[in-house]
Parts: C-alpha cells; sequence; structure tokens
C-alpha cells in the first residue's frame, strides 16, 4: 500500500490527539471542582486521570492492527512511519508528548531489540526553546508608580473565578506586605515584573497562581496559594517566593496538579525558570504527564550512564523482604525489583504488590509518600553491574532478568528518588537530630491517618529522610486504608502462663492492628522509645486511631498544606475542630 507509512503516522498522531483531549478536559474541570468545593470529585479525579493514558494507547494499538494487519515489524515501513510523524509535528503545540504516544505504541507492538532512533524517538526532535518563544503561557504584571497592591489586585482579579474574594483589599496588603518582609526589600525595584502563568494550578482543596517576580538579572518564584472558604469566597493562604519552599510544593511525595497546558514545554520551561535544580522528568510528573516524565527520566539515565563510569551497587539499609532494591551512587535514585519468592509471613503476591503501588499513585500522597516511575525491559549496561550486585540481583529476581550481549534486562522495576534510611538516619544522629525526626516521623503517621492511609509496617527501615530532613514513606507492600483495620486492644492475660507463651492468649484476625504493640517492635532502642513516647504518646493509643476513622467516616480528611504554617496569613478559621484537626496535620 503506497500510502501506508503515512496512514500509520497519521492514525497514531490521532491517538495521541484523543488522549491529550480527554487528558486537557479532566485537567480543565479542575476549576469548576474547586470553585465548587466538590473535593471527593477532586480526589476521583486525579486517580481517574492516571489510567488515561494507557487506555489511549491500547485504543491507537488496536486500531492499528484492525487497520494495517500489523503482526510483525516491516523495519523499513516504521522508518518511513517515523520520518512521516516527525515531519506531522514539525507545527505541533505539544511534539515532545506526541513522540512519547508514538515511542508508547510502538514499543507495546515490537520486540525490545528492535528500540533504536531510526524507530522511535530516542532523541527528541523538538526545538523547545523555539516552542517556548513562540507560545507565551503568562501574563505580565508591572507596577504603576511603585503601587504593589494595585499590581497585585491586578493579579487577583485577572483569573475571573466565578467566586469573589472575602476580602480582595486585605488579601493584597497581606500579599504587598509578606513580599517585602520575605524579600527583605528597603525599596521596590523600578523594573519589578510579575510573570504569572495564564492557567492556576489545583491540587486538593487549593489553587495556585504560579509565578515569577524578574528584576535586574533576577528569577525568583512568585505563587499565592488560593482557598475556597466554601462558604462562596476565596482567600489568599501564604506568599512562597523562597526556593525550598517552592520545591516542597512541587514535591516528588505530593500529588499531581491539575492545569490547563495547551503547550507543556512552554509551561515546563517557566516552571524550570523558577525551579532551575528540577530536572524536566520532574516538572512533567508534577503536571501529571507522568509517561513524558518517564521519557525524560530515561533520557536522563542514558545521558549520565554515557557520562559517569561508577558502578551499580546494592542500595544501603536494610534490605527488604519483598523488594530488591540497588543504586547507582552518582545517580539520586533508587532502583526497587519485586523480588521473585517472599518469606511466609510476606502473605503478598506480585500482582497485589503492583497494586498497591498503583493505589499510592492514584492517592493523595501529602508529602509523605514517595512516587515512582515504574519501567519495563530496563537494560542497563552488564559492565556497570558490580560483581556482588549481579550475583545478588540472580539469587532474588532471576526470574525477572535476561543477559542480552552485554546488557542485563530487566522486566519491569519500580525507580523513585533516593533518601536515607530512616534507621540508618537515626544511628548517625546526635539525640537534638533524633528528637526532631521522630517528630516529624510521628507527624507523618498522623498526616497518613488523616488522609486515610495506615502504613502498614511502621518499622523505620520503611521510612526514608529527603533533602529537606523530611519523613517519606516509601515501602508499600503492606499499605491499606485506615478504613479497613480493626484497632484493638490487647486483652488482659488468663493467667501468668499467658505471658510465657509463644503463640497470643488471644485471636488476631488479618485486619487487627493493636496500637500499644507499636512502641515494642519499633525499636529497641531505651533513648528512642523515651522519645517516641514523650513526642507522641497518642500514636500508641487506640483511640487516636479510632478518631481518625471516625472522622474519616463522617467525611472529614485532613488538610496537609505543602508549606509552613508560619507562612499562612491569620484568618478566622470555620470552627474550632477543623482548627484542631488542621493544626495537627499542618506542615511545620
Amino acid at each position: 500500500m503506497q500510502n501506508q507509512p503515512q496512514q500509520i503516522a497519521r492514525s497514531i498522531l490521532t491517538g495521541f490527539e484523543r488522549h491529550f483531549s480527554f487528558f486537557q478536559e479532566i485537567s480543565s474541570a479542575a476549576r469548576q471542582r474547586f470553585e465548587h468545593a466538590d473535593w471527593q470529585a477532586v480526589r476521583e479525579a486525579s486517580a481517574k486521570r492516571i489510567n488515561f493514558y494507557d487506555l489511549r494507547v491500547k485504543e491507537a494499538i488496536e486500531r492499528l492492527k484492525s487497520s494495517f494487519d500489523i503482526e510483525v515489524l516491516d523495519e523499513g515501513l516504521w522508518q518511513d512511519v517515523k520520518q512521516i510523524y516527525s515531519k506531522l509535528l514539525r507545527t505541533h503545540s505539544r511534539p515532545e508528548l506526541a513522540e512519547t504516544f508514538y515511542n508508547s505504541v510502538f514499543c507495546r507492538l515490537f520486540d525490545r531489540r528492535y528500540y533504536d532512533n531510526d524507530k522511535i524517538f530516542i532523541e527528541s526532535q523538538v526545538d523547545r526553546q523555539g516552542l517556548s518563544e513562540r507560545y507565551q503561557v503568562y501574563m505580565s504584571f508591572h507596577l504603576d508608580e511603585g503601587d504593589l497592591q494595585g499590581c497585585i489586585w491586578d493579579m487577583l482579579s485577572a483569573f475571573y473565578f466565578s467566586l469573589p474574594y472575602e476580602n480582595i483589599d486585605r488579601d493584597c496588603k497581606l500579599l504587598a506586605d509578606s513580599l517585602i518582609e520575605q524579600a527583605g526589600f528597603d525599596r521596590l525595584p523600578k523594573d519589578l515584573r510579575f510573570d504569572i502563568l495564564e492557567s492556576p494550578f489545583y491540587r486538593n482543596k487549593a489553587a495556585y497562581l504560579i509565578g515569577r517576580m524578574v528584576y535586574g538579572d533576577k528569577i525568583c518564584p512568585f505563587i499565592i496559594p488560593l482557598i475556597n472558604n466554601e462558604e462562596g469566597g476565596l482567600f489568599v493562604d501564604a506568599l512562597l517566593i523562597r526556593g525550598r519552599h517552592v520545591e516542597a510544593l512541587f514535591s516528588f511525595a505530593r500529588a499531581y496538579f491539575m492545569a490547563k497546558t495547551p503547550v507543556p514545554t512552554a509551561t515546563v520551561a517557566f516552571l524550570k525558570s523558577i525551579m532551575p535544580d528540577k530536572t524536566l522528568s520532574e516538572l512533567y510528573m508534577s503536571i501529571g504527564l507522568h509517561k513524558q516524565a518517564k521519557n525524560e527520566f530515561y533520557r536522563d539515565l542514558l545521558n549520565h550512564l554515557d557520562d559517569s563510569t561508577d558502578k551499580f551497587v546494592l542500595a544501603a539499609g536494610t534490605p527488604g523482604l519483598v523488594m530488591q532494591v540497588f543504586t547507582l551512587p552518582s545517580f539520586p535514585y533508587v532502583f526497587k525489583v519485586i523480588r521473585d519468592q517472599f518469606p511466609p509471613q510476606k502473605e503478598v503476591t506480585h500482582k497485589l504488590i503492583k497494586e498497591r503501588y498503583l493505589q499510592v499513585k492514584k492517592h493523595d500522597r501529602i508529602g509523605r509518600m514517595a512516587d515512582t516511575l515504574d519501567f519495563a525491559e530496563v537494560a542497563l549496561p552488564l559492565d556497570r553491574i558490580e560483581p556482588n550486585l549481579l550475583q545478588e540481583l540472580h539469587n532474588t529476581i532471576a526470574n525477572q532478568l535476561e543477559i542480552d550481549d552485554d546488557k542485563l534486562v530487566i522486566k519491569h522495576l519500580y525507580i523513585e528518588r533516593r533518601m536515607r534510611p530512616l534507621n540508618l538516619y537515626l544511628e548517625e544522629s546526635n539525640d537534638e537530630m533524633a528528637r526532631e525526626i521522630l517528630g516529624d516521623w510521628g507527624l507523618a503517621l498522623k498526616q497518613l491517618m488523616g488522609v486515610n492511609i495506615f502504613p502498614g509496617d511502621l518499622l523505620f527501615k520503611n521510612f526514608g529522610v529527603n533533602d529537606q530532613r523530611k519523613v517519606v514513606f516509601y515501602d508499600y507492600d503492606e499499605i491499606c486504608y485506615l478504613s479497613e483495620c480493626n484497632f484493638r486492644r490487647i486483652p488482659p492475660p488468663r493467667s501468668s502462663l499467658d505471658l510465657f507463651r509463644d503463640e497470643p492468649w488471644y485471636s488476631v484476625n488479618p485486619n487487627d492492628i493493636f496500637p500499644e504493640e507499636f512502641i515494642t517492635f519499633i525499636s529497641t532502642d531505651p533513648k528512642i522509645r523515651k522519645m517516641l513516647m514523650e513526642l507522641h504518646p497518642d500514636l500508641f493509643d487506640i483511640s487516636s486511631w479510632q478518631n481518625a476513622q471516625e472522622g474519616l467516616a463522617a467525611g472529614r480528611q485532613a488538610d496537609v498544606f505543602p508549606y509552613p504554617q508560619k507562612l499562612r496569613f491569620s484568618r478566622k478559621l470555620q470552627s474550632a475542630e477543623v482548627s484542631d484537626q488542621l493544626l495537627a496535620v499542618a506542615v511545620v
């Protein structure tokens, strides 16, 4: 068929356009969900959007097979298809995403040995700088005779929310005062300009105006969180202009934003200007384009392997019973593979573990659960695998390994940010550091309780400490919803003999959990136990867990703010009950 390459290329591009249309539709509807305070719909949409990509790729493949009878690879045909597809993307506003979609279709159709740049986009052909310059995705606001409050009023008024502000003049003054205080301005720079992305970013119960301050040769973040008071009004909750606060807002341990991104390259370039240390992968991930994030990450990995010489080694920390974990010391990530076999105490399957990792990806991670990138058929240079690691991989995940010439191919693995395991962090800490991190560990558990998550295994080895010295949970094989747990008190022994039995004197069902036992198995160190009992005695009291369950049953989910409590502007909270809950889980 003479026009077959062009027809195949157009069919794949049509599949991509269908995918992105659905993606933009659910992302754009975030504004309405925010304005209507439909928080249940927010959670549902966030989870639903995760599945869109794979569904559209599957549809595209089925269409190709039915229309073109594709069974085996015709290399010449697909080289032509890629060339034609590349030409179709020259005037496209989302070419990098379309390239990734093409890769996904091809890679699911054909064997890994055909993954080369003649047939797929291992190297992107996108002129990202040109796209960013051609499409301006932000509005600019300039000071008029030094009137900062007036300039801020223009910003807040530019988005035409259907809700009025509680008190826009008050919010403008709060923002102006906070900006001067945080930036340390004695006087405002005469050339000060504010650039604000045209679409707010939505997550959980907040809308974020994402911007930057530009003056002289300086570019600084300028981010305004807006809250719906659920009584028909908006208020400004804080101002974020410092790098560490913005980095935390876009943390890998938080849920993805919903936002209209008609030209993702331009949006990501804007974000990169205020977060230069973030990778393209992290920025695409933050706006929900997780397949593009995977593509960018894999390119980063290949480039890093070309530019480095160190070898993959076993990751630091206590070896897991479910996951085999290794790392490349010069690369800030860990690689996790599900072990072939599990010990008897781990009542899990490969399928169940994968479901739990997907459950976490779809859930509100509130800055306390690490996000992961999952990959299939990953080829690593065999000479970069340290011999002891290679032997350990053969011992633990042999069913998922294949040697292909000079490559070690792993059938499926998860990749996540490397953190210092909490148990090792505590071993290396003085008393002050240990108390600080144990306080945050307890706070992390309470925040997870507030969004209906029970980690299952509370041992310190299952938690990590990130670069901001925050505790993040990363071992998901025993995770479950808090609402599914049955918290119980240990019944008193029937006689003194019960205390010496190997088995408990009381029945234990699969979902039974005994909080009073936590302190005995979390740590054997008397000093650590004492600190925990001083910092978080409520975690070892059944009533705290049951109260959290009752709150969830009543429809209350905690609000965990991705910025310090001290940055929040003073305001009257709606009720003392809600205030107590929010303060208990707010980031400190």
